[in-house]
């Protein structure tokens, strides 16, 4: 047996129909990617106190996915397969960087926006980077035309619920330059929107690519005047209120200047809710768990996307695609060709535009950091016995973390589970070996290993070929196809 991610010839990703023929405008993509947004923080997926309007809008007028996946449940882990079409591990980004990191994206891999400027469009990223430390790792020197933003996670400052009295100031960056030092993050929102509404304004009569990864849902939370307190679920109601209105800005931009028809958007978060952090924290009901786990409420999350007359508007779509599958097919849609590195990520446009519903993949693997703790195949999911984190029982209202004052936090260096665990109000938990079938138990409650022996030695297969590639810490395997990670301390 073999996997698809390990036989993907560049041939085989242009066999899919109904794409970008040579006669055919390349579209505009327009990628929203929040920070630690739950699978049921949405209207449209289910959350019956916050409104999201504008995302609801979306979902009618296209499509939205219930079976949509992040390559790691943690911020840079996240963007890096998001940007690379590779799993974290293969390019050496497993975990999250913070503001003492020497490390970041190799300059070797070439990045989505890279692949997109080659082919004519103007490219743009307005909000959080985290592969790495500007300039050295700038977005400017990996393909953005603009950027304005923070290089790493907003809790990397005074504001850090935990840590703040270690935390250096949180710069503000604009292209290669600090602009401002602690700005204030109650307007981040509205600063990052209204600098993509005049990228679209400036760049409509070009193919463009529009990146925003929003500061928020992540701790600490912040909403504008304009919102605090004016949604029925508290501050983080608010934020997510907040957010909603960037999107309804974007697309009015978009349909004001009659891009809709070419314009693909997409609206989607790096990884589930830090629930730890009580009220400041999102829901991932009705999985299991959230950021930081392999878990269905860590890995799976809230995804929709229109672009009326090539994808269907008001359906949804349960086939398990994973962000890794993005840069193969923005190649795709772009006709683009495809990098030389190996890609994990496979061409998912027809998919997309509903002609099929065939899964892409054999299977899929679930890291976190260099262990691999899940592989999902069709309906199945194992896991490998391993530690994961759980909230603490005692969870606050006020922006802390559950337990704070009882915490013994571990510096921020120390990024394993009881680091983690220490700073930010988790309890260290034990799972052994156990199969759910998502199909019935989408909350991974049931353990049903013992019941189905043929269906856990299949997916143990698919395992073992991930840890050749990947590499498998729990397991002591070096894998074969990781890639270096880019460093700056040299």
């Amino acid at each position: 047996m073999m996997l698809r991610f390990v036989m993907l010839a560049a041939g085989f990703l242009f066999t899919c129909v109904g794409v970008q023929t040579s006669d055919a405008a390349p579209p505009n993509i327009v990628l929203i990617f929040t920070d630690d947004l739950g699978y049921g923080d949405l209207a449209c997926f289910g959350a019956d106190k916050i409104r999201t309007p504008n995302v609801d809008s979306l979902a009618r007028q296209g499509t939205k996915f219930t079976n949509f996946y992040v390559a790691q449940a943690v911020c840079s882990a996240s963007r890096a397969a998001l940007m690379t079409g590779c799993y974290a591990n293969r390019v050496g980004m497993a975990g999250a960087l913070n503001h003492t990191s020497p490390t970041g994206i190799n300059p070797n891999e070439k990045l989505l926006p890279e692949i997109l400027k080659e082919q004519g469009y103007a490219t743009a990223m307005f909000g959080k980077w985290h592969l790495g430390l500007p300039p050295y790792f700038s977005p400017l020197a990996n393909g953005f035309d603009e950027w304005l933003g923070i290089p790493y996670s907003n809790d990397n400052s005074k504001y850090h619920p935990v840590l703040f009295d270690s935390m250096p100031p949180l710069p503000l960056y604009d292209g290669n330059r600090v602009v401002e030092t602690d700005p204030d993050q109650a307007l981040l929102t509205k600063r990052f929107t209204e600098r993509a509404v005049s990228f679209i304004e400036r760049n409509k009569e070009q193919p463009f690519f529009l990146y925003v990864p929003h500061i928020m849902p992540h701790v600490p939370i912040f909403a504008s005047d304009q919102f605090r307190g004016k949604s029925n679920f508290g501050l983080y109601g608010d934020v997510i209120e907040e957010i909603d209105w960037s999107v309804g800005q974007i697309v009015d931009a978009i349909d004001r200047n009659e891009l809709t028809d070419n314009t693909l958007v997409i609206f989607t978060s790096d990884n589930g809710p830090f629930l730890s952090y009580g009220t400041h924290a999102g829901s991932a009901k009705p999985l299991r768990e959230g950021k930081l786990t392999t878990f269905e409420g860590g890995v799976r999350v809230p995804t929709v996307m229109r672009w009326p007359g090539k994808l269907l508007a008001d359906k949804e779509c349960a086939t398990p695609i994973m962000t890794i599958d993005l840069l193969p097919t923005f190649c795709r849609l772009s006709g683009a060709a495809m990098p030389s590195n190996k890609l994990d990520g496979v061409d998912i446009s027809s998919i997309l535009l509903g002609d099929t519903t065939t899964e892409p993949h054999e299977s899929l693997a679930f890291y976190s950091g260099t262990e691999l703790h899940a592989v999902r195949a069709g309906k199945w999911k194992l896991h490998f016995s391993h530690k994961y984190l759980t909230p603490r029982e005692d969870l606050r209202s006020d922006g802390k973390p559950a337990g704070y004052g009882k915490l013994e936090p571990k510096s921020i260096t120390e990024s394993g589970v009881e680091g983690i665990a220490s700073r930010h109000g988790y309890r260290v938990a034990q799972l052994p070996m156990s199969l759910f079938d998502l199909s019935q138990d989408v909350g991974e409650q049931h353990n049903v290993l013992a019941e189905n022996p043929a269906v856990v030695a299949r997916l143990q297969a698919h395992a073992e070929l991930y840890r050749q590639e990947l590499g498998d810490s729990l397991t002591g395997i070096t894998g074969s196809g990781v890639r270096e990670i880019g460093r700056n301390d040299r």
